[in-house]
């Protein structure tokens, strides 16, 4: 295990600045994502640390080493990549153990750590098969596999799971957790995927053109985001955001007044602000909570997509489209009557983005 930190990292290609000023300590053991959508540089830092790639500017410590010019294949990591990277005239025997053969490993030691991976990743039955005889899924253990047997201080995964199908996905991301779990070893984990980083991570890095917007639990990144765009980027569904004006004691947002009720940090503030609710966090008039004391507003909708257990209502507020998570039967065109409890409202700054305050808290 080990921990690694990054100080003050920067990559330039060419004129184009791809990460800027990256400071983040990954703790020991600690099994940590990097999310954000491609390009933002997310792989291009999971490179440097594992020394595929020279940082312009900045340090890399791995274990209280530094690693700046130390080789890969020195650096006491294994890294998981989205292809597999598997040679298909060898078997899975093979493919598991060429790392250790390559670094002279006894013959007995490999037998051994080959024997034990398989056991942990359920491949005892596919060691002789060769790659073209597996699914995704098992191609993707035996590549997990071959990092395991290396016993590194840290492992790196670069979308390892991107090729799969939504049930094998589902089912790969319960066995890489359990793995952690086991292994107790330093992960890095690379996605696009929210459902990923969240279900996942001990900690989520949330990277936005090369800066990093947020870094927090899976709990604190989805309730409580530190600016606009985590708020909008991280979750099934993103956080639906309008424009909305401070108007005495209420934000105003289209037909919508939110009483500030008794709170002075938002009454003293004047103009234009960004308000922002969860999808899942707009009820319908068919909810049981929706006649209690909530926020009413009724709005025309525009479209639907049905998920099986659960349905996404679109509409509009003002010129921002909205979206609500609901398991109600709906009509095109149809006015609904919605509600939102005051607690569950984010305000932004328009200007910078960040939270107000990270709730209203009535």
């Amino acid at each position: 295990m080990a921990k690694v930190v990054l100080n003050n990292i920067s990559k330039n290609f060419g004129k184009k600045e791809i990460l800027k000023n990256i400071d983040l300590e990954i703790n020991d053991g600690e099994f940590i994502v990097l999310v954000g959508a491609s390009g933002c540089g997310k792989s291009t830092l999971l490179r440097m640390i594992a020394g595929l790639e020279k940082q312009t500017t900045g340090d890399i410590f791995i274990d209280n080493r530094l690693v700046n010019d130390i080789h890969p294949k020195d650096r006491d990591i294994a890294m998981v990549f989205q292809n597999y990277a598997l040679y298909p005239h060898l078997s899975v025997r093979e493919n598991i153990a060429l790392g250790l053969k390559v670094r002279n490993v006894p013959n007995g030691e490999i037998k051994k750590r080959v024997n034990r991976a398989c056991e942990i990743l359920k491949l005892d039955d596919y060691l002789d098969a060769k790659p073209k005889e597996l699914s995704g899924g098992q191609r993707q253990r035996v590549a997990l596999a071959r990092a395991i047997v290396r016993e590194p201080k840290v492992f790196l995964m670069d979308e390892p799971l991107s090729n799969l199908d939504a049930k094998l996905r589902s089912e790969m991301r319960a066995e890489i957790k359990k793995l952690h779990k086991r292994l107790k070893t330093t992960f890095i984990y690379v996605t696009h995927d929210q459902t990923e980083a969240l279900t996942m991570g001990d900690r989520i890095v949330v990277l936005n053109n090369g800066i990093i917007q947020q870094v927090d639990t899976p709990y604190n990144v989805y309730n409580h985001p530190k600016n606009v765009f985590s708020a909008t980027f991280m979750g099934t569904n993103p956080m639906n955001i309008a424009k909305g004006k401070i108007e005495g004691d209420y934000i105003v947002c289209g037909d919508i007044k939110i009483g500030l009720g008794g709170f002075p940090y938002l009454i003293r503030e004047k103009g234009e602000v960004l308000v922002g609710v969860r999808p899942e966090d707009i009820i319908s008039e068919k909810d049981t909570n929706y006649h209690f004391n909530l926020i009413k507003f009724s709005a025309k909708v525009d479209f639907e997509e049905n998920l099986g257990s659960y349905k996404n209502i679109y509409f509009k507020i003002e010129e921002s489209q909205f979206c609500s998570t609901l398991d109600s039967q709906t009509q095109i065109n149809e006015t609904m009557n919605f509600a939102i409890d005051p607690k569950d409202i984010h305000v932004f700054d328009i200007e910078t983005q960040e939270p107000i305050k990270d709730t209203i808290s009535f």
